[in-house]
């Protein structure tokens, strides 16, 4: 009897395991199931040269970016330009941008669903929809100018990428032999608007401001000078030319390099560390389930005047354009802004509506009452700085950087902010590696992409 009673509890056990493993398989095949459908090996969704051969890719406005013939060979846009400026959002034949639609996206786009794969008798593959507009990128990838860099813009009321750049790039019709050290070509394969970090210099400032606004009551009241240079913890914080006297919004509109190093000392490492965080520059953001690259605000064993070159956007900061973008949407819509994404929708052949996209929002990464403070700085910015007239029908503001990098490389090229049109909820974030001066060389980038977007040039 003893052995009959030990064998049942041992059958029982055994059962038990089995209904949970299977329990946790049907869960996983719900979860993962097209990731699983869509892995590369799979030769019903893939051709013998290893591209994906079914799905189309559109543009918000329905241009076929990418589709499969009838030899199951994927094809491009007819227009080369077109083709480069949307290779990282699109993808190449062979798979090597993972970010991309034909990667990241793969199972959309082979039509799989829960109950019959991606080998269905209604056909294969799924039209997929991105929230970009391919006029925008070409016109982004035209105004780089050859530049390595990258360029986003998007509704921060409703999280579309409108624009999405990345630089380097080719033509994924005529892919060219990639030599190793060829420097053309260094990083072609990483969307540098989603997967990179970049010293940020001057547009970094925006946070420093937001600290010091939040934590230093007599800021509006105070008075700044600056002669060229200003010793902060014993080292020299210098700045391109003397610009006198000033109040706190003249120090932002002049980017005084001096008044920014002496306020991230007074505020110190633990509250310049805090705002940091709290303004999403060391989050990875999901955009359709592709995770963005974190940013890096590392003070372990700083010098005094090392945090004040890291109030400036220098010493070892790193941020990815996508979370300046974001954290640039944020201060637009007064304190939190919606989380980007990229897949519109997708359409099959069965005559199911495409599942509706959710749109989240980050939490407060701003306070509402700083956030409209900063918009009116940067709105002056763009007044008496940057030029107005180069936005036409435009309520811009903005904040300018050029980043020293090193290595005897010309700095990096900045401009960032966000538009308070309530019909052009806009934000949007350029860098151009070597680019010099931000406002010139990224300013006429983001005029030349937000007069396209506003004004329909």
């Amino acid at each position: 009897m003893k052995k009959i009673e030990k064998r049942t509890v041992i059958c029982l056990a055994l059962t038990l395991a089995l209904l949970l493993g299977l329990g946790l398989f049907v869960v996983k095949f719900f979860l993962f199931g097209g990731s699983w459908a869509s892995f590369a090996a799979n030769r019903h969704l893939y051709n013998s040269d290893g591209s994906l051969a079914v799905g189309r890719v559109l543009d918000r406005d329905g241009d076929v970016l990418s589709w499969v013939d009838e030899d199951g060979n994927r094809q491009y846009y007819t227009n080369a330009t077109v083709r480069k400026a949307t290779l990282h959002a699109v993808g190449d034949r062979s798979g090597s941008i993972g970010t991309s639609a034909l990667v990241a996206f793969a199972d959309q786009l082979s039509g799989y669903n829960f109950l019959m794969g991606a080998d269905n008798p209604f056909g294969q593959g799924n039209d997929l929809y991105l929230t970009l507009d391919a006029r925008l990128n070409y016109i982004a990838y035209e105004a780089l100018k050859g530049h390595k860099g990258a360029v986003g813009v998007y509704n921060y009321k409703t999280g579309e990428i409108l624009c999405m750049v990345s630089a380097p790039t080719f033509d994924p019709d005529d892919p060219p032999e990639i030599q190793e050290g060829d420097e053309r070509y260094e990083g072609v394969y990483v969307n540098r608007f989603l997967s990179s970090s970049f010293t940020p210099g001057s547009v970094f400032k925006t946070i420093t401001l937001t600290a010091a606004m939040e934590n230093l009551p007599d800021l509006d009241s105070r008075s700044f000078s600056c002669d060229g240079s200003t010793t902060v913890g014993g080292e020299e914080i210098t700045c391109p030319y003397a610009h006198g006297e000033m109040d706190i919004a003249d120090a932002l509109a002049s980017s005084c390099n001096g008044v920014f190093a002496q306020l991230a000392v007074e505020l110190g490492e633990e509250t310049m560390s805090r705002y940091v965080e709290k303004a999403g520059m060391l989050d990875s953001y999901s955009v359709s389930g592709i995770s963005t690259a974190k940013g890096s605000y590392d003070l372990t064993g700083a010098s005094q005047g090392q945090l004040g070159w890291s109030g400036v956007g220098q010493y070892n900061d790193l941020v990815n354009p996508c979370a300046v973008m974001v954290w640039m949407g944020a201060i637009g819509n007064g304190g939190k802004a919606a989380v980007p994404y990229l897949v519109l929708k997708t359409e099959g052949e069965l005559p199911l509506p495409s599942l509706p996209h959710l749109t989240r929002h980050t939490g407060t990464l701003i306070q509402k009452d700083t956030a409209k403070q900063l918009a009116d700085m940067m709105a002056n910015n763009v007044v008496v700085n940057y030029g107005a007239n180069r936005f036409p029908n435009m309520d811009v503001c903005a904040k300018s950087g050029t980043a020293e990098v090193g290595g005897g490389k010309q700095p990096s090229a900045w401009f960032a902010g966000f538009l308070r049109n309530e019909d052009a909820p806009y934000a949007f974030a350029v860098v151009v590696e070597e680019g010099g001066n931000g406002s010139v060389s990224a300013g006429g980038v983001a005029a030349q992409v937000l007069d396209a977007l506003v004004n329909g040039y």
